[in-house]
């Protein structure tokens, strides 16, 4: 069958779509549990189901990809499960603002109306940001698409908790957490994010009970000295070592409460007086179980004012609670001082609520014991962190790492598998709902209203998605899995936790290696954020420039531990890159005919010098390609690939291989052609795992090929035999002679079409040997009319002259240039730059536009004046040199 020639131009759009749909349906990436080779599996991290495709994602995707496809080129079976979370408080909140533009809230709906609703939002919108990474290239295993609410996640939820329960490590408390009134719920300590507020610091003043005396405290919040239970100060502080043991009595309240002694206290803070309020603040709270004091929380949920605080502040809201409490500290002449104050304040990762510290009834795992495990298994080597700094973060938070608040009060979620029989108050945790109390045979039970952290069913994630708790193939295939590929913001959220929860359910690690890969930013190295309008839509870029474009960039930058510094432009400059591939493809298809002659490489590389080359040359390549890859070194593998495709094949290759072809020998005809599609071929191969597109669509043109999906091709195979220094050598030699000759045209402006002369004088009877046995070529790219060589060679008169290697290069001038004329142009070009340097000098050497010119103009000027010296400079050693031309 004739293969269908290549169109004159690449466009990406159709080639996408169609070879997204062939990939589906002929189950390209689905693997075999039970099939041959080695398993390489990796673990998509899920976006959330109300996500948009970003560049973070876009990298985190193509980094990925290029794993997956360059295993799979190494014969492994490469399993790479896709999916996504169910995002709890962020899918619940996009639920919620639609019912409001309804005038409807969720309790108007019920929990079970709700939930509904959400499966339908689900349904209609949850699958956007898989439909964008299909456009992505991604070469996941879709027939095992998981969903982290999914039935057979549920049942691995429900059993891990249940476990984790029995064994004691989870359990149900009093404790402070982070709750956002806003969302009405608790936050794990890594869901509170920090940030700069300009607030004050108040200074109150209590008084000393049964003295004149008053201790005075500093505190960002007044509304919550309502709820204090103490005063504290450093035991080892003068001031108030007197006091200590001695009570104050509650501005406001009235209540008296004691002074005590603690060195958690910062002497030099504030006043050195520390208020206590056990029920809003995290460190008050250790403080309170410390001292045995009362916890008073004077807010409810909703950051309202409640019953435990005096009756002239019930029902405000907190910030309106703060202006009334210092109003009436103010009458009272109790607020000494209010002064400013910068400091971090924590807010919900979700809707930026600032937070509050609240004591309430919920659900923990106990972190420490499996945390021990999760840092012993890094420093074991059973799991590899890449780059290895982040190992060290990674240590600091297990060690510092406090009891797992994995309950949220929201709806839309795991539900917790825990019951309270009304008869008997017995707590009831079961891996089915149970119809009667173990305890008392009471069917009055009532389910926990709260939902499980979704970290929690994230942490599952590497055994859940393969089928556990059942014993799967996939499971007894794939897990541990290979490597997980993520960002570092959620080295704690999803990485730490994965780690504890696959070694004790799994007594294994999640994955062998970890890469961290770094942050895109825009071309100023600034964070993209859409407030500042410098975000680059990824899915944009695929649009304007293909799916190839954009991850050949995006891997370009992606050197380890660097961030990427991204441009449109950059994009758009890779997209010459991608459009090069095509044309050299165009050329090679066009003259490899239908049949490709079976020469033996080896015999080629002797017949032809260029050959010998470029077959050198692709052995070298495909090593660092291998070698970067597997060293997640993706940045290397590119530069490597885009300097061999540009500058050695397309640049050389091409031009060379022209002379072969053209030359009525059948022999050579025959060698080139075998070497052309060789080089071809392998160079589509490896391009493949990074360019899937547009290297499959060349592919599909390229004769000779019994495997249409290149995806199932292997990597190529090396060929030692065709590794010779001395090939290099010699094109390294006969590239400098061409491009000599080349410069000496372009500086004398000398007319492509005339043919020149050039001469070599060598250093050995090797150097010409080889220069010898180039002539053909070295003729054909330097566009001569005749070549000399030899150790002898000797410059005629008026020639230029240029250095090639250690070998001089002469070509006579005579006939080729009118040296009167060319002179007469240099003089007239070097008056036209003197000219404009002159106003470009006086323009800096006028104190008046440098000191008032804004400083980017200046410095244009400035590098205006440098470009003028250096132009003139090379005219002014032209002119030298053909005055010396035309006394010779």
């Amino acid at each position: 069958m004739a293969t269908e020639a290549l169109p004159s131009g690449y466009e990406p759009a159709e080639v996408e779509s169609r070879w997204i749909d062939y990939w589906r349906e002929h189950k390209t990436f689905t693997p075999d549990p039970d099939g041959p080779g080695d398993p390489y599996c990796i673990v998509i991290p899920p976006p959330n189901v109300t996500g948009a495709l970003h560049m973070g994602h876009a990298l985190d995707i193509t980094l990925q990809d290029i794993l997956c496809r360059f295993h799979r080129q190494l014969g492994r079976k490469v399993l790479w499960v896709p999916g996504t979370d169910h995002a709890g408080i962020a899918t619940q909140n996009v639920v919620e603002r639609a019912l409001a533009a309804e005038g409807k809230t969720r309790e108007d709906l019920g929990r079970e109306k709700f939930i509904e609703r959400v499966w339908e939002w689900r349904a209609q919108y949850g699958g956007r940001i898989v439909n964008q990474i299909k456009r992505l290239g991604a070469s996941v295993d879709w027939t095992r698409e998981r969903f982290t609410m999914d039935e057979g996640l549920s049942r691995a939820v429900r059993e891990v908790f249940v476990r984790l329960f029995e064994e004691g490590l989870i359990y149900r408390g009093d404790y402070i957490i982070n709750w956002c009134p806003r969302c009405q719920t608790a936050l794990a300590d890594l869901e509170v994010e920090f940030a700069p507020h300009a607030s004050k610091i108040y200074h109150i003043r209590y008084p000393v009970q049964g003295t004149e005396r008053f201790v005075t405290v500093a505190t960002t919040r007044p509304e919550t000295m309502l709820g204090d239970t103490a005063v504290a100060v450093h035991p080892e502080d003068e001031r108030y070592a007197d006091l200590i043991g001695a009570s104050v009595i509650l501005p406001l309240v009235g209540r008296v409460i004691p002074v005590i002694a603690d060195a958690y206290v910062e002497r030099e803070f504030g006043t050195g007086c520390l208020k206590v309020t056990p029920a809003h603040d995290m460190n008050d709270f250790e403080l309170g179980r410390k001292h045995g004091l009362a916890c008073i929380s004077v807010m409810d949920g909703s950051g309202t004012i409640n019953d435990e605080a005096p009756e002239t502040y019930r029902g405000l809201d907190r910030l309106a609670c703060r202006q009334a409490v210092l109003d009436d500290l103010s009458a009272l002449g109790l607020l000494e001082a209010v002064k400013d104050y910068e400091h971090n304040v924590g807010e919900c990762y979700r809707c930026k609520t600032v937070i509050e510290p609240f004591v309430s009834k919920q659900w923990f795992v106990r972190a420490a014991p499996l945390a021990a495990v999760a840092r012993k298994a890094v420093e074991d080597g059973r799991t590899n962190i890449y780059p290895e700094q982040w190992t060290k973060t990674y240590y600091d938070w297990l060690d510092n790492i406090r009891d797992w608040c994995i309950s949220r009060q929201i709806w839309w979620g795991h539900r917790i598998p825990a019951w309270t029989c009304e008869d008997c108050g017995e707590l009831i945790v079961a891996r089915t709902d149970p119809a009667s109390c173990p305890k008392c045979a009471g069917s009055r039970l009532v389910r926990d209203e709260d939902v499980l952290d979704t970290w929690f069913s994230s942490a599952l994630w590497p055994f859940s998605t393969l089928g556990w708790p059942d014993d799967t193939p996939e499971v007894r295939a794939f897990y541990p899995t290979s490597v997980l590929v993520t960002g570092f913001d959620i080295l704690f959220f999803w990485v730490a936790r994965m780690m504890m929860m696959g070694l004790h359910f799994r007594d294994d690690v999640p994955f062998r290696e970890v890469y961290i890969h770094a942050l895109v930013r825009d071309a100023e190295g600034k964070k993209m954020s859409k407030s500042t309008g410098n975000v680059i839509d990824p899915l944009v870029m695929v649009d304007r420039y293909g799916t190839d474009a954009l991850r050949f960039t995006l891997t370009s930058f992606a050197a380890m531990g660097r961030d990427i510094k991204l441009s449109e432009e950059r994009i758009q400059g890779y997209r010459n890159f991608v459009n090069k591939l095509w044309n050299a493809a165009r050329f090679s298809l066009m003259n490899l005919g239908e049949d490709i002659p079976e020469v033996d490489l080896a015999v080629a590389a002797k017949i032809g010098p260029a050959h010998a080359w470029i077959l050198d040359r692709l052995e070298t390549v495909k090593e660092a390609v291998s070698g970067a890859l597997s060293g997640y070194r993706f940045n290397e593998a590119t530069q490597e690939l885009y300097g061999f495709l540009w500058h050695e094949f397309c640049d050389w290759y091409l031009e060379m291989v022209k002379v072969d072809m053209s030359s009525g020998d059948e022999a050579r005809i025959a060698a080139a052609k075998r070497v052309l599609w060789t080089v071809l071929s392998e160079l589509l191969t490896l391009l493949h795992p990074i360019m899937p597109f547009v290297t499959q669509e060349i592919w599909s043109r390229l004769p000779g090929v019994s495997q249409p999906d290149l995806a199932l091709m292997p990597f190529p195979a090396a060929r030692p035999h065709l590794r010779t220094e001395a090939a290099a050598a010699a094109m390294e030699l006969l590239r400098q002679v061409v491009v000599g000759v080349r410069n000496i045209r372009a500086e004398l402006g000398i007319s492509p079409a005339l043919k020149l002369t050039a001469l070599v004088r060598t250093t050995s009877e090797a150097e010409t040997a080889s220069l010898a046995a180039c002539e053909e070529l070295i003729r054909f790219l330097a566009r001569l009319e005749r070549f000399e060589v030899g150790t002898e060679v000797v410059a005629p008169k008026a020639s230029a002259a240029a250095a090639a290697g250690g070998c001089a290069l002469f070509v006579p001038l005579a006939g080729a240039v009118d040296f009167t004329s060319e002179l007469a142009r240099l003089a007239k070009e070097e008056a036209k730059v003197a000219k404009e340097l002159d106003m470009v000098e006086k323009k800096l050497h006028n104190e008046s536009f440098t000191s008032r010119a804004p400083a980017e103009v200046v410095e244009k000027e400035r590098e205006k004046a440098r470009a003028a010296h250096e132009k003139l400079d090379r005219l002014q050693e032209l002119t030298t040199r053909i005055q010396g031309l035309m006394e010779a």
